[in-house]
């Protein structure tokens, strides 16, 4: 969601600055701004409503300049998108400050402070913590000693840089459930929230810990645990790669991270695969012992991540023989659950920094379950660093705010870990054989998929002037339709659900007529008669279907139904193929009617808090 930057050299940082958040408009935000402090003490703030090509214009014209500076692109919570709201934040023109999070108890403290004589000329709940800060050096102390005693006062999640116009040599952070990295370079240093913004700068990272407060200058970096003891963290080299600016040619990032599959599984398989047999220790140091204990999976994410794990349930019940629930983190965290004897916890998100699932991990870790899994896209982040293993799916970047590629190779991770616990719990060698074959044939498979664009990209005219649409699909193909719906929704704007076919007559007949387009999935298995019968059944209501159907699954188009024939595929990966043309569907869609597609409204590409 929000991103941060923030930097301390002594060169001018403000292309730096505006670079980094260049490279986290991604995620999703709706104002953007920027505060330096200049060789002489002077603080200069700058800060716009809308994309940071705004900010920078700005800036060009009314030139700011300065060597410790802080940066932040917003997504509102609290107060609505107006300049006054943007970041960085005031306190009497010395203390600024950005923030990534909520400050839960924000109203106490604001009315506690207004009692003191400070004023707020914003809405938002991060105007408090400069206020809270500024409050604390009257009492004598140092920016260091104030941050960390303001920081005690604070309920809920932040990552927040501070500085003081008084004292230009350091700034401070706290982490406290929104994450901070710290890049390192020589006679400077760098502050982000995501790791991607500062690659221009630089490649050595430090990732900071909950409740960490760290003091930057320019040639050191001193971390205090929540404690106040001074620490040692890791330092890490990113081998990320990413030109912020480079579509490859296309015209959306999300229509380039949709061709990108087939290499990015490719990539997932590499050195994992053998010809019959996973490779040991894929999952992390000791993850054999920990896997043929396993009798139970808990999968826990959100969104995307979570239809990814409706689709591993299917698998692991069905091929490996152990029981598996699913269930949506932000639900998980707030309800009491049972632990099932050895259990293992898994939990899914692109960024690894997701606040739900962050926050379901950390409360299941109080439970009792034998172990943890992430599969995750990036390395370091939180969800990495805290789960006892972790399965990295190698997607690349993926800055397009709706998930493409970073779904199929979660689902690739997923029929691998349903490798990993059949080999101890039964699994038939017809089963076996089937998945490693079907793994074996995934990317050219999807490469085969990706022919169909055209036809696909045809289809497409026939929604633009729909407002609603049913999406279609039994066992494993269920929560690919469920994703199907997803992606329509996000890009295009347009209604979409999704339904088991066996649910059709429980109530969404009722929706059906001419006007509303209804989008089946339909592989060659054991449950395509069923689903024909589903089938008709909306034909014979008026209902336009459109089909994404196995070439042996025999059906035909005509006035009533559009057919695209899929490319024929073992079994276990039939999921995975069939996501592609729904991902294509939704795109193109999405193009004729116009909206933002790598930027949807109201969205964010990593949700940080909850």
């Amino acid at each position: 969601m929000c991103g941060i930057v923030g930097a301390i050299a002594e060169r001018n940082v403000v292309e730096i600055l505006l670079e980094g958040l260049r490279r986290l408009e991604y995620r999703g935000y709706d104002s953007a701004g920027v505060a330096l402090l200049d060789g002489e003490g002077n603080l200069h703030r700058e800060r716009q409503v809308g994309k940071v090509k705004a900010l920078s214009d700005a800036i060009e014209a009314k030139p700011i300049k300065g060597s410790t500076g802080i940066a932040h692109t917003r997504w509102a919570t609290h107060g609505g998108v107006n300049q006054a709201n943007a970041h960085p934040h005031f306190s009497t023109e010395r203390i600024a400050v950005v923030h990534n999070g909520i400050i839960e108890n924000y109203e106490s403290l604001r009315a506690d402070l207004q009692t003191k004589g400070y004023t707020f000329t914003s809405d938002t709940d991060t105007e408090t913590i400069a206020h809270t800060v500024h409050e604390a050096l009257k009492s004598g102390k140092d920016l260091l000693a104030a941050v960390q005693s303001s920081v005690k006062q604070f309920h809920g999640a932040y990552g927040t840089v501070i500085m003081d116009k008084e004292d230009s040599d350091r700034v401070i952070v706290a982490r406290s459930g929104s994450p901070l990295v710290i890049g390192l370079g020589i006679g400077e240093n760098f502050i982000a929230s995501d790791q991607m913004a500062l690659l221009p700068v630089t490649r050595r990272f430090i990732f900071l810990e909950e409740g960490d407060v760290a003091e930057i200058t320019r040639t050191s970096v001193t971390i205090y645990d929540d404690n106040g003891d001074q620490v040692e963290r890791d330092v890490f080299d990113s081998e990320l790669e990413h030109d912020a600016g480079d579509k490859g040619g296309y015209r959306h990032y999300m229509l380039k991270e949709i061709h990108e599959q087939p290499t990015v599984v490719r990539n997932t398989l590499q050195d994992r695969l053998g010809e019959n047999e996973l490779v040991e220790g894929i999952f992390g140091a000791g993850s054999e012992e920990i896997l043929k204990n396993i009798k139970h999976v808990q999968i826990i994410a959100c969104g995307t991540s979570y239809h990814s794990g409706m689709t591993a349930r299917y698998w692991l019940e069905q091929y490996a023989n152990v029981s598996c629930n699913v269930e949506i983190a932000s639900e998980f965290r707030y309800r009491k659950s049972v632990v099932h004897p050895n259990s293992l916890l898994v939990t899914i998100s692109q960024s690894g920094e997701t606040a739900d699932t962050l926050a379901a991990l950390r409360l299941a870790k109080e439970n009792g379950y034998t172990s943890s899994l992430t599969i995750c896209n990036v390395p370091g982040s939180s969800l990495v660093r805290e789960s006892d293993m972790a399965f990295m799916t190698l997607a690349g970047a993926e800055i397009g705010v709706a998930s493409t590629k970073a779904f199929t190779t979660q689902l690739t991770g997923f029929l691998m870990l349903t490798l990993a616990l059949g080999k101890y719990n039964g699994m038939s060698v017809e089963d076996k054989k089937a998945i490693i074959d079907g793994l074996h044939s995934l990317p050219s498979k999807l490469e085969e998929t990706l022919t169909l664009t055209a036809g696909i990209e045809a289809l497409a005219e026939e929604f633009a002037d729909k407002h609603h649409s049913l999406f279609l699909g039994r066992g494993d193909q269920y929560p690919i339709a469920m994703e199907g719906a997803l992606k329509l929704k996000e890009i295009s704007y347009i209604h979409a659900e999704a339904y088991a076919s066996g649910e059709l007559k429980h109530g969404p007949l009722a929706l059906i007529d001419d006007e509303m387009p209804v989008i089946v999935v339909a592989p060659n298995n054991e449950l395509l008669e069923k689903l024909k019968s589903n089938v008709e059944e909306v034909r014979a209501r008026g209902g336009i279907m459109y089909v994404f159907a196995d070439k042996d699954a025999h059906f035909a188009s005509d006035d009533t139904m559009r057919v695209i024939n899929v490319p024929h595929c073992e079994e276990p990966i039939a999921p995975i193929i069939y996501t592609l043309p729904l991902q294509l569907l939704s795109y193109y869609v999405a193009v004729i009617k116009g909206t933002d597609v790598d930027q949807p409204r109201n969205l964010a590409k990593s949700v940080t808090v909850e």
